[in-house]
């Protein structure tokens, strides 16, 4: 998508200069300082409203909380109605925190440890996805342990018919999940152990979904192997999650997903569940977590410097790939490719150089944009990384460097506040005096 484009969809109120949440950069700049994060809570409870309405009311929506973990965050969502989906101990406390029924949590992803099990069962969520038969067993002796039923979906990676996505994670190889044709041993199992509450399957083929038939050819290739597990246990599944997968354009030639399609495919698809026997009751769930998130987000940074180094034109910031791991390229991208940026103040000038945007780090990989066509660029100007709302600042290398850990600030209605405070070198200094008391006293000599 153009960054004019995403501007005059997303932060219509801009002008001179990006206004987030009706706020101008300038003034979150001076109020919160550089580099930080901004989300403009207007953009997300809009995007909430696009899901919601595309999708039929039988579809219940879970917030990934991997996505952008803030509790702040989370909390729109919830007041929405959303769900939380977690895949750590750590999110579950998340989720706790910020006031999610336990009944609308669920555990997915690979590698659960035993501690981080024994905590979802005593806290009574909803499901614990299933990623492999060992993890089936494993779930089942800590509920025989603890005396209780786990409610528990099997998590299925699918056979070649549901492919597609910018990150494909069905059809091949994966840790994730359970191989379609392998997956009945462990229906036998599940059926067979008392601690085992079968509720459903979880089906996630791929991600970063642009294309509403590659999305409906998944939802599909789900109802199949959910009418093939209901046929095999002899009732109606309790919940058939189609995981995430809804993607949002970060690149100059990505088309939005066409949600007016996507809202007629889905009705169709739903007068088929309706009159299918083996889903009456059955509750169908979505995970969001890129689509709700990204687009509301950006990340701001100050130019320090600007230089010419045999005639390339080098902007340099104060954040980088170590608050931005996906916009430098370096989190799954094989070719880099730019997401939106601009310069923020200066949104109405005509381009007139070509720069690369760098980050402070001493690497060539901290690059936030190059070939960048931008108005005449000065030490001072803010710079606005877009699309930055989702697996962006938790997904970075916060440590690298020792660089202060960016702000989170919320704004709406012409207000902002803090919802995360700076990260301080100290932060880090009493980290080392844990692990190396020796090592510490040294650095305050």
């Amino acid at each position: 998508m153009q960054v004019q484009q995403l501007i005059g969809e997303m932060f219509p109120a801009s002008n001179h200069q990006l206004h987030i949440g009706g706020v101008g950069v300038q003034k979150l700049a001076e109020q919160f300082g550089t580099p930080l994060f901004v989300y403009d809570e207007s953009v997300l409870r809009r995007k909430w409203e696009l899901l919601r309405s595309t999708f039929p009311p039988r579809f219940h929506i879970y917030y990934s909380v991997k996505a952008n973990p803030n509790p702040n965050l989370l909390a729109v969502f919830l007041a929405q109605g959303a769900g939380l989906e977690i895949a750590s101990a750590g999110e579950l406390h998340l989720a706790q925190e910020a006031g999610c029924p336990r009944s609308r949590i669920l555990f997915a992803g690979p590698g659960k440890t035993p501690a981080e099990i024994e905590i979802a069962l005593q806290a009574r969520i909803g499901e614990i996805h299933a990623e492999s038969l060992t993890e089936l067993e494993r779930i089942a002796t800590i509920a025989g342990r603890l005396n209780q039923t786990a409610p528990v979906a099997l998590r299925v990676n699918p056979n070649g018919d549901a492919q597609g996505g910018a990150m494909r994670m069905g059809g091949k190889a994966t840790p994730f999940g359970i191989d379609e044709e392998t997956l009945d041993g462990a229906l036998d199992y599940a059926l067979s152990c008392s601690s085992i509450e079968l509720r459903g399957i979880h089906l996630f083929a791929g991600t970063q979904l642009l294309d509403c038939e590659i999305l409906m050819s998944q939802y599909r290739k789900g109802l199949q192997i959910a009418r093939r597990v209901a046929e095999r246990i002899g009732r109606p599944l309790h919940s058939v999650d189609f995981g995430g997968g809804l993607g949002v354009p970060y690149f100059p030639n990505d088309q939005p997903l066409d949600m007016v399609l996507l809202k007629a495919c889905l009705s169709e698809f739903v007068q088929q569940i309706d009159a299918d026997p083996h889903f009456t009751g059955t509750r169908f769930v979505i995970e969001p977590g890129r689509f709700l998130a990204a687009e509301a987000g950006v990340y701001l940074a100050r130019v320090l410097d600007v230089k010419v180094s045999r005639g390339k034109i080098f902007a340099i910031v104060d954040g980088g790939m170590n608050h931005h791991l996906a916009a430098s390229g370096n989190l799954g991208q094989t070719i880099k490719r730019n997401f939106p940026v601009a310069v923020a103040t200066k949104l109405l000038q005509p381009e007139a150089d070509t720069v690369d945007i760098v980050g402070p780090l001493c690497t060539p990989l901290d690059v936030l944009a190059r070939s960048l066509a931008v108005p005449p660029i000065e030490v001072g100007d803010l710079i606005a990384v877009f699309q930055s709302g989702a697996y962006a600042r938790s997904a970075s290398p916060l440590g690298f460097l020792s660089h202060p850990a960016p702000p989170e600030v919320l704004a709406a209605d012409g207000e902002a506040r803090l919802i995360r405070r700076r990260g301080e070198v100290a932060d880090y200094l009493r980290d080392v005096e844990f692990a190396c008391p020796a090592i510490a006293a040294n650095s305050q000599e």
